[in-house]
Protein backbone atom coordinates (compact mmCIF):
# COMPACT_ATOMS: atom_id res chain seq x y z
CA UNK A 1 0.00 0.00 0.00
CA UNK A 2 2.43 2.35 1.04
CA UNK A 3 4.98 1.50 -1.93
CA UNK A 4 1.89 2.45 -4.59
CA UNK A 5 1.46 5.72 -2.62
CA UNK A 6 4.86 6.49 -3.66
CA UNK A 7 5.22 5.53 -7.03
CA UNK A 8 1.82 7.41 -7.87
CA UNK A 9 3.32 10.74 -5.78
CA UNK A 10 6.43 10.75 -8.07
CA UNK A 11 4.48 9.63 -10.94
CA UNK A 12 1.75 13.29 -10.43
CA UNK A 13 5.17 14.87 -10.18
CA UNK A 14 6.55 14.11 -13.33
CA UNK A 15 3.31 14.51 -15.04
CA UNK A 16 2.81 18.23 -13.55
CA UNK A 17 -0.74 19.14 -16.09
CA UNK A 18 0.73 22.52 -15.43
CA UNK A 19 4.14 22.70 -16.27
CA UNK A 20 5.00 23.40 -20.23
CA UNK A 21 6.47 19.97 -21.02
CA UNK A 22 3.03 18.55 -20.00
CA UNK A 23 1.33 20.35 -22.21
CA UNK A 24 3.12 20.73 -25.04
CA UNK A 25 2.86 17.00 -24.88
CA UNK A 26 -0.53 17.36 -25.07
CA UNK A 27 -1.13 19.56 -28.06
CA UNK A 28 1.26 17.26 -29.64
CA UNK A 29 -1.21 14.26 -29.20
CA UNK A 30 -4.11 16.07 -30.09
CA UNK A 31 -2.46 17.48 -33.22
CA UNK A 32 -1.28 13.90 -34.31
CA UNK A 33 -5.01 12.59 -33.42
CA UNK A 34 -6.47 15.36 -35.87
CA UNK A 35 -4.08 14.63 -38.69
CA UNK A 36 -5.38 11.38 -38.98
CA UNK A 37 -8.59 12.79 -38.85
CA UNK A 38 -7.95 15.04 -41.91
CA UNK A 39 -6.81 11.61 -44.07
CA UNK A 40 -10.50 10.25 -43.64
CA UNK A 41 -12.60 14.07 -43.83
CA UNK A 42 -10.43 16.48 -45.65
CA UNK A 43 -13.54 19.32 -45.48
CA UNK A 44 -13.63 19.00 -41.92
CA UNK A 45 -13.20 22.59 -41.43
CA UNK A 46 -14.20 23.32 -38.23
CA UNK A 47 -11.65 20.69 -37.26
CA UNK A 48 -9.13 22.45 -39.55
CA UNK A 49 -9.34 25.89 -37.64
CA UNK A 50 -9.46 24.14 -34.46
CA UNK A 51 -6.28 22.57 -35.32
CA UNK A 52 -4.42 25.98 -36.21
CA UNK A 53 -5.59 27.20 -32.69
CA UNK A 54 -4.20 24.37 -30.92
CA UNK A 55 -0.81 25.02 -33.43
CA UNK A 56 -0.89 28.54 -32.47
CA UNK A 57 -1.04 27.53 -28.45
CA UNK A 58 1.64 25.06 -29.01
CA UNK A 59 4.01 27.40 -30.66
CA UNK A 60 3.81 30.50 -28.03
CA UNK A 61 4.53 27.56 -25.26
CA UNK A 62 7.72 26.26 -27.10
CA UNK A 63 8.60 30.22 -27.87
CA UNK A 64 8.24 31.03 -24.46
CA UNK A 65 9.98 27.70 -23.23
CA UNK A 66 13.01 29.03 -25.60
CA UNK A 67 13.42 32.15 -24.28
CA UNK A 68 12.97 30.93 -20.30
CA UNK A 69 15.21 27.78 -20.65
CA UNK A 70 16.95 26.23 -23.92
CA UNK A 71 18.37 23.19 -22.39
CA UNK A 72 14.61 22.08 -21.54
CA UNK A 73 13.31 23.53 -24.94
CA UNK A 74 15.59 21.21 -27.05
CA UNK A 75 15.00 18.21 -24.63
CA UNK A 76 11.16 18.48 -24.94
CA UNK A 77 11.94 18.88 -29.28
CA UNK A 78 14.19 15.98 -29.44
CA UNK A 79 11.66 14.15 -27.07
CA UNK A 80 8.72 14.69 -28.94
CA UNK A 81 9.73 14.89 -32.74
CA UNK A 82 8.97 18.41 -33.83
CA UNK A 83 10.88 20.74 -35.59
CA UNK A 84 12.72 23.63 -34.45
CA UNK A 85 11.04 26.56 -35.46
CA UNK A 86 12.47 29.51 -37.67
CA UNK A 87 10.18 32.44 -36.46
CA UNK A 88 11.19 33.73 -32.74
Amino acid sequence: MIKNSVISKKKKEEENPGSVEFQVFNFTNKIRRLTSHFELHPKDYLSQRGLRLILGKRQRLLSYLSKKNKIRYKNIINRLGIRDSQIR
